[in-house]
């Protein structure tokens, strides 16, 4: 068993395998550990997150590492069974990868009861694992770009079933009509740890694929009463978002949330909302919105201009951290931000948008929350009588920063630091990075003049990631995870961006510059009797 660091209060639990992880994730959650406040399974390792003002590194790890690993304890799991036409384009050289026939694969594939083990990639993407099955499925060598909802597949010793159209690298061996992820219904995901799942061959058809459509949930926005803004444009995409959904790591959702948080709470706390309240992130300006009835708002966070125009034709400017007070009639518009990247619209009294899986955020990676805003949504004021007084003492939390500087980031390192050579995590907070037009609320794809090197070179099990956490794909070039960050990657984390930083990460811009400052070496993690 092996303790490495992640972040400031996470930890990654190294196991020698899934039966011992597996024992583990039952031993702790049937006798808890004071300050755990999260846990990510993975094939041969837990990430846990917990509260460092209750237990420290070197006590977890003591109290972790007395816990027996010889039986699971947990109860049976509720059984499942999977329909499946056994008609995947893999599933030749499955068979020819385990020297049988093609009918032997599906008869072993059926015949195999398979437990949920843990959950990650997607919402509702269960890794199954069978006891009496030997499988070691390599992935494919080249990922598809586009894998259908409900296509059956195997990777290494698990057996999953894809939730949603995706990228992926899995071998396909077949489809269902079964679907995983389903916000109709009261548990969307289908498949949870612990569940027991048996497939059953419902023949070589050709299914359908159908996932429940997405919810227009912008429809719930149309006031009923007279006090509302109508959007006139939205330049990027703009997107409800709040503090983000905690706790929904077993059906294999991310927190997700604002880019920005401080910039959000700022926003509410100027209007007198509670800080956890959704706004309106707006992406490098481009909003431009109507005021029905009289609105108090605030917008923080991207230092852009921001201009009134009154319905007398009167226009006005305004800064951002200052309540905002809109007559009936009057246009707001946000300009194009000269540092920052993301903006932050409150209204006193909140949007009235509905909450999904208790959060407000729309998950860009999961598809979750939300719909982005189009021209001609009309969003309704919630009511104001519970509305604290206004803040006019808000400021930025940090300088916003701009594409012609370098954003000093602070970094830790682990969990695979010892996966790369020396060299290249030498070169990671030497060399410059600049950000590339491909990054997202997913994260910051970086490049730099020289790729980092790894040591170890074969595949990684999937394992917990955090956001913030400094990814290094094959090609050598970074990928710093933000908000809506996988909840699961099959790549070497190097470091990760210290938790006081990630508000300023989710502000740099496109082609802006990043050097990252090591604030702590690599070790792994000792627990200590000698412990007060």
């Amino acid at each position: 068993m092996r303790f490495l660091p992640v972040n400031s209060n996470t930890i990654m639990v190294e196991l020698s395998g899934l039966s011992e992880t597996l024992a583990l994730l039952d031993s702790l959650n049937m006798a808890p550990i004071l300050g755990i406040e999260e846990i990510i399974p993975a094939a041969r390792t837990l990430m846990v997150r917990f509260r460092l003002a209750k237990i420290s590194f070197q006590q977890l790890a003591l109290e972790i590492s007395r816990r027996d690993l010889q039986e699971r304890s947990h109860t049976t799991g509720k059984s499942i069974e999977i329909p499946v036409h056994y008609n995947g384009d893999d599933l030749a050289l499955v068979a020819e990868i385990v020297g049988c026939t093609v009918q032997e694969v599906i008869q072993q594939h059926t015949e195999n009861e398979y437990t949920v083990a843990f959950t990650g990639f997607a919402p509702g993407f269960a890794y199954m694992v069978s006891n009496t099955s030997q499988w070691n499925i390599p992935r494919r060598k080249t990922p598809r770009t586009r894998i259908p909802a409900g296509a059956v597949a195997l990777a290494g010793e698990f057996s999953s079933i894809y939730p949603q159209a995706s990228p992926g690298g899995w071998q396909l061996i077949g489809i269902t009509t079964e679907r995983m992820w389903d916000l109709s219904r009261p548990s969307p995901a289908l498949l949870q740890p612990g569940y027991r799942v048996n497939f059953r061959d419902a023949g070589c058809h050709p299914a359908t694929i159908s996932l429940p459509e997405t919810p227009d949930s912008n429809m719930a926005l149309t006031p009923e009463a007279s006090c509302h803004l109508e959007i006139l444009s939205v330049g990027l995409p703009t997107l409800f978002q709040d503090l983000g959904r905690v706790g929904q790591a077993k059906s294999g959702i991310a927190e997700s949330g604002a880019m920005d948080k401080s910039a959000l709470r700022s926003a509410n706390r100027i209007v007198g909302n509670p800080s956890d309240h959704a706004c309106l992130e707006i992406v490098q300006g481009g909003f431009k919105a109507l005021a029905h009835g009289q609105i108090l708002m605030a917008i923080t966070g991207a230092a852009c201009p921001i201009e009134i125009k009154t319905s007398s034709g009167k226009i006005f400017h305004v800064n951002t951290y200052q309540p905002i007070d809109l007559n009936g009639g009057d246009e707001i518009f946000l300009g194009i931000p000269v540092a920052g990247m993301r903006s932050y619209l409150s209204v006193r009294g909140g949007f009235t948008v509905p909450a999904i899986l208790s959060s407000h955020s729309l998950d860009t990676l999961s598809n979750i929350g939300p719909a982005p805003l189009k021209v001609n949504d009309k969003l309704a004021v919630g009511e104001t009588s519970h509305c604290a007084a206004i803040s006019v003492s808000e400021t930025p939390a940090f300088d916003m920063p701009n594409k012609d500087e370098i954003v000093v980031l602070d970094i830790l390192f682990g969990p695979r630091t010892d996966w790369f050579t020396q060299e290249s995590i030498d070169l990671l907070s030497k060399q410059i990075w600049q950000v590339t037009p491909q990054s997202n609320r997913i994260g910051l794809r970086l490049n730099g003049e020289c790729s980092l090197s790894r040591i170890k070179l074969q595949e990684l099990p999937s394992e917990g990631t955090c956001a913030g956490a400094i990814q290094i794909p094959a090609s050598g070039q970074p990928v710093l995870f933000l908000a809506d960050h996988p909840l699961t990657g099959g790549y070497p984390v190097i470091a990760s961006v210290a938790d006081y930083h990630l508000d300023l990460a989710g502000q740099i811009p496109v082609n802006a510059k990043i050097r990252f400052n090591p604030i702590s070496q690599f070790h792994e993690i000792k627990g200590s009797n000698d412990l007060p």
